[in-house]
């Protein structure tokens, strides 16, 4: 029998609840048990939860039989305001449009292509300095344990920052398509960048420096924004990559979610395994 009053269910049910408050203050004023703030602190610091732990809950609700995809992503939880908390490290983050103290997040996301939903299955916490891991690695990790996981998807899917060539090999490595966004100065055939490039509606078959021949396309928004895409499928066709690339949204809409409705960036909690429970318990 738990000695802490403070439970996971209480927990997550409160940060999913709240829209302004997030702290063990505040759930110790609402909750339906009577117990302190400091109780919430030692249960946050006592537990031992693991990525793992996400894949227990939601395995039983993926359909295998199901085409889907696995949209990968990272986030960076804004700490700028935190200097003393554990996990935080100065990072790029795509949000702030700029360089952040905060703590990195990699997630892994099972899409389904025929009811186009989307559930977690994985995820990491950035922390070189303990476990000498880039996010790359993570991503390669990720991947590993989900083709060990059992998962079949039409293609791996992910943007310019982690589509380095041990990326791209790995995922060939596992015999899975990927679709990734490719930045402009990527070199290909003998000497040429994308951006050098005219292309075609139906793309290019292009060779790409270190790794082979793939199908590029150029696809223009309306704000005039170029985003070229890269994928090993055989054949693709233009439509295809499209919905695909847009599938890679999921991953946005949920790491919005968890920093707009769940309060994942507001734990203040010090240690780093306080945070690594926090996270576990809304990822």
């Amino acid at each position: 029998m738990s000695r802490h009053k403070c439970t996971k269910e209480i927990y997550k049910a409160f940060l999913q609840a709240s829209s302004v408050r997030y702290s063990g203050l505040a759930l110790s004023e609402v909750s339906p048990k009577p117990f302190s703030h400091d109780s919430v602190s030692r249960w946050l610091q006592s537990q031992q939860y693991r990525p793992r732990d996400i894949w227990h809950i939601v395995k039983d609700l993926i359909n295998t039989e199901e085409p889907c995809l696995l949209v990968v992503d990272d986030t960076v939880l804004d700490k700028h305001r935190s200097k003393q908390i554990d996990l935080v490290h100065h990072q790029y983050s795509g949000n702030a449009h700029d360089v952040i103290a905060g703590i990195g997040l990699v997630n892994l996301v099972w899409y389904g292509l025929e009811r186009q939903h989307s559930i977690p299955i994985d995820y990491r916490v950035y922390d070189k300095d303990t476990d000498g891991k880039t996010k790359n690695d993570h991503f390669r990790d990720m991947l590993k344990l989900g083709k060990n996981r059992g998962m079949t998807p039409s293609a791996v899917v992910f943007d310019a920052w982690y589509s380095s060539l041990n990326n791209l090999k790995a995922a060939r490595d596992l015999h899975w398509n990927w679709v990734a966004g490719l930045k402009k100065n990527r070199k290909v055939n003998r000497n040429e960048t994308l951006e050098m490039l005219d292309f075609p509606d139906e793309g290019l078959k292009l060779h790409l420096r270190g790794y082979g021949w793939i199908t590029v396309f150029r696809f223009v928004a309306k704000n005039g924004r170029t985003d070229y895409i890269g994928t090993n499928i055989e054949e693709p066709s233009r439509d295809q990559v499209e919905v695909i690339v847009k599938a890679r949204w999921s991953i946005e809409v949920y790491h919005r979610e968890l920093k707009q409705t769940c309060g994942i960036e507001r734990c203040q909690a010090r240690t780093g395994r306080a945070q690594r429970n926090h996270i576990s318990v809304l990822a």
